[in-house]
Formats: structure tokens, sequence, C-alpha cells
């Protein structure tokens, strides 16, 4: 048994501090007030068993497909994920398949149709007798308190939150900061992680978190993004890495945080509604292959033998403990996965190919980019621009350090989300706004990073990221064409104007170059607020 010790008490409102604030500024001040009146930051003493990852079995369906499959012990098999419609089917057909484990370990899980699609499946299966570990970081938990709580009501199933906030759990963002005003550097750090293990035989890693815009399900805006089903030599290491965070001192079981007057059936029967035909929707059917020419996974689990790429490949993730040992800005710790990366990028002898959603270099990335270029490394990003992230303040950091990686020789691009709508290809978002998030490095063709890291600084030293770098010249190149997909049909490529201050973005449609001025896409508004803002956010906050 784990005894976790946090503080001597646990956080309570008084009822007749429970108002109902209406505006932004009216919670944060109520939040302040009330977490100095009922010292609001605290979390409670407690107590519960640790558990471990059970290793994979040829007695199980998936366990045997994947020992057929391998074909050397020390190798370890991928097939890439970028389309959202394969990547959620791929995991709804693991918890469907399963017959031992699933353990599950997410940053968002959001209630949407997707969040609920996957919950039914997963509770299902515990239904089955398959043991179930939901491992949920509590940022994006806000108002599902219920519906988690009636997954973990079921048989076999276990939720926990990694670094909870005290209170005011259903009262959104604003609310929960405000009440954690005491306690928000620890608030501050988050389990960025995402990973998915069925029967400790198959897993998904990569960028998605579960929610309706991560797998092309949202009518509003969806994320170009990345990951990838893997088995093999990679699998017990990820297993590991599960059990390390799950028996964390900051790993609480959901029900001594969030708290109902509901009783376990009555719980049960309310997620079996949540999660019913109702309000739940299956996905759309699959097309025969996706862009990389591969069918459905549910085709490769019939005919008893996966068909993936080999390499040999280690994975690694921060230890739990560190958003409270590092401080915001800090070196990266030997044992971060922004280290390592790092480290490997360091070793590139021609080229380095990055993706990533929030990049900001800050000074020890522009060392880093100097060194390489000094060496002659060719260094190409694609990154976000104004109009598709969806954290814009994070772009006005890695809009400080533009022009200086232009004028080293920094190979600059930045995904439009008008190119990106006026795309034919069918895997594209249509009217919906498209904005990036894959996180992946290809080092010199042959050596890939796939996972949560972003190239920014609150993955170096704030959250918690989880990784894996293989080393396969096959699926390097499949990594490559889906960067240069996005690259060269949906994307603006940067460079510095005839002046030698400024910028310039380059694209080409119908074969006809155009150049802008100013940032693509992004109101006059945004960027005047950028503008302002900027100068403002330290480096070590993005």
């Amino acid at each position: 048994m784990i005894r976790i010790i946090r503080s001597d008490s646990f956080c309570t409102i008084p009822e007749k501090y429970k108002l109902n604030w209406h505006s932004a500024w009216r919670a944060v001040l109520a939040g302040m007030m009330l977490s100095l009146i009922a010292g609001c930051t605290s979390l409670p003493v407690v107590d519960r068993f640790a558990t471990e990852a059970v290793p994979l079995s040829a007695k199980t369906t998936l366990g045997k497909i994947a020992q057929d499959s391998i074909p050397a012990p020390e190798l370890s098999g991928f097939r890439l994920m970028p389309l959202g419609s394969f990547s959620l089917d791929t995991r709804l057909q693991l918890a469907h398949r399963a017959e031992a484990t699933l353990d599950l370990q997410y940053y968002q899980f959001q209630d949407d149709e997707t969040g609920r699609l996957l919950l039914r499946a997963v509770a299902d299966a515990a239904k089955r007798g398959v043991r179930v570990r939901l491992l949920l970081d509590d940022f994006y938990t806000s108002g599902s308190d219920t519906l988690f709580l009636g997954l973990a009501a079921y048989p076999n199933v276990e939720v926990r939150l990694f670094n909870p906030f005290c209170c005011a759990r259903d009262t959104g963002q604003i609310s929960r900061f405000a009440l954690s005003f005491g306690d928000w550097s620890r608030v501050n750090h988050r389990m960025h992680n995402k990973l998915f293990i069925a029967d400790g035989a198959m897993a998904v890693i990569g960028g998605r978190n579960v929610a309706n815009e991560y797998f092309q399900r949202s009518m509003a805006e969806n994320f170009v993004d990345v990951d990838a089903f893997t088995v093999g030599f990679i699998v017990p290491p990820l297993q590991e890495l599960f059990d390390r965070y799950w028996n964390s001192f900051s790993a609480y079981p959901l029900e001594t945080i969030a708290k109902t007057g509901l009783s376990k059936e009555q719980l049960i029967a309310q997620f079996d509604d949540r999660t019913g035909p109702k309000t739940t929707p299956p996905p759309d059917k699959l097309g025969p292959n996706d862009i990389l020419g591969y069918g459905p996974i549910a085709d490769d689990l019939d005919a008893g033998r996966l068909g993936l790429i080999w390499g040999e490949a280690y994975v690694f993730a921060d230890y739990p403990d560190k958003p409270f040992e590092s401080k915001a800005g800090a070196i990266p710790l030997e044992t971060s996965v922004t280290y390592n990366v790092v480290e490997e990028m360091k070793k590139a002898k021609s080229e380095v190919v990055a993706s990533s959603p929030y990049f900001v270099p800050g000074a020890r990335g522009m060392k880093l980019l100097q060194g390489l270029r000094d060496k002659g490394v060719k260094v190409q990003v694609l990154t976000n621009s104004l109009a598709a992230t969806d954290e814009p303040i994070v772009h006005a950091g890695y809009s400080r350090y533009r022009e200086d990686m232009l004028r080293i020789g920094v190979d600059l691009y930045e995904l439009s989300r008008s190119r990106l709508k006026m795309n034919n290809r069918p895997f594209h978002f249509g009217s919906s706004l498209g904005r990036l998030h894959a996180k992946v490095v290809v080092i010199d063709k042959h050596l890939s990073f796939i996972g949560s890291m972003n190239l920014d600084p609150r993955s170096a030293s704030v959250n918690t990221e989880l990784g894996a770098i293989v080393d396969s010249q096959a699926l390097a190149k499949e990594l490559l064409n889906i960067i240069d997909i996005d690259r060269l049909q949906s994307a603006y490529r940067v460079r510095l104007s005839p002046s030698g201050h400024g910028l310039e973005w380059l694209g080409a449609d119908d074969e006809q170059e155009m150049v802008l001025k100013t940032e693509p896409d992004a109101t006059s508004w945004i960027r005047l607020k950028l503008w302002l803002l900027g100068p403002l956010i330290p480096d070590e906050l993005l």
C-alpha cells in the first residue's frame, strides 16, 4: 500500500461562499478570497494500493498476434496514423479485443462524442473481465467528475487523477486556478503524456488527446496530427513508464477528489445513459486505406498478422515528480524527454526536420540551432501560423526568434488555415479550421521522434512528456512524407524581406506564387494584441 501525504486536510468551501459568478474577473477575485479564507489549496491524505502492468501473454489473442508478428525480439514494429479516423478506430479495436488489461494515460479526455465512445468501449471491456486503469491529468476534467466516477463504479476499473485541483471542480478553468491561488506553482505543472496499452501486447503513442478535434470529428476545428501503433520490444518499457506514473505520489484515486451523493448503481446507470447511442454516435465508416496506403488495423488483427515497419527503438518519459523538482525555464533534466531529443539532434550530420505546433526555441534552442547550422546541418521546422494556432501567446514567443532563425539559415514553414481548407485531398478539413498538432522530429532520414513533447519551454521544464526514438529509414521516410504534405500544400514558407528587416510569407496557388507582407489570415486585432502582450510574457512560461 502506498500512502500519499500532501497536506493535513482536504479543502472544503463553506456553503455561504458558493456563489455563481458570471464574469471571469469576479471568479478570479472570488477565488483569491476563498483560497485565503478556506485554505483551498490542500489535498487529502490518501491510501491506495500500487498495481503493476500485466505482461504480454500468448494466451490472449492480441498477445499471440503480436508474438507471431515480431521478426526479432530486439525490434519494435510501427504503423504511423496521420488520419484521425484510422487512429480512433485503432483504439476502439484494441478496446473491443482486449482480454486482460487496458492501461490509458491522457492529458485531455473530453466528454464529447469521441470521449464517450472510447469510454463505452473501455467499460464494455471491464464487463468482460478486463482490468482497466485510466490515468488522467486533471486540467481538462472540469464538469466531468460524474462521468468518470460512473466508469470507475464498474468492477475491474480504477481511475486516478494526476496533480488534481482540490476545489471548484465543476466551475471551469478560471475558477479552479483562482481557488488554487496559494498553490499555483503546483497546479501549473501538468502531465502531458498520451499512451494506450492493450493486453501488454500493443500500444498507441503520440500527441493525440481524446476529443473530437483530434480525430477529425469536429465541425468547427480539427488538428493535423500523427501518432503510431506499436508492438514489440518497446511495449514492456511503456508499461513500466505507465506504472511509474500510476503509482506516483501525484496520482490520486478519483473518488478521493471527486465527490458525489450517487450510489454506484446510480453512477453506472447515468454513465450508461450518457455513453449510449443517443449521445454517442458511431464514427463514419473507414475508407479502404489511409494516405500511406494502410488499411484498417482490424484487417490485420482479423488475419492474425501485423504489417508494420520494424526498427530498433527506445522509449522515455519524464519522471512524474519532474514538475515539482524543476522550475520553469530550468535546464532540462538528463532524464527528460526534451534532453534526450536534443541530444539526438546535436548528433545530426545532414538534416533535422521537425513539426511542432508550439515552437519557442529560447536562448538554449537558438544555441542548438546555431550549432547545427555551423556544422552544415539543414534545419527545417513546420509550426502553426498566428491564424492557425490555438495558443496565440505562445506564437508571440516563437515570433521573437523568427528573424534570427532565418538569418542563420533555418527553413521555417507555418501552417495556413486558408491553404489547408483549399487543399483538395479527401483527408483534410473542408470548412473546419485546421491546426497543426503533430509533434515529430526526423534526423538524418533514419532517426524519428514520435511523442507528446513540443519544442517549447513548457515541455522542457514544466510539464511531463512521453516519446520514442526509432531508428528506421522506412519509418523516417513515411514521417517525412506526412510532414511534406502539409509543408508543401498547406503552409507558407517564411523568409526575410529583401530589406533584411521584417518578414514575407510565400505560397503558391494554381501554380502562381504569392508573397504576403503580413501574418497570413490573421486579423488586425490579433496582430495588435500580440504586439502589445508578446514582450510581457517570458519564454519560460510558454
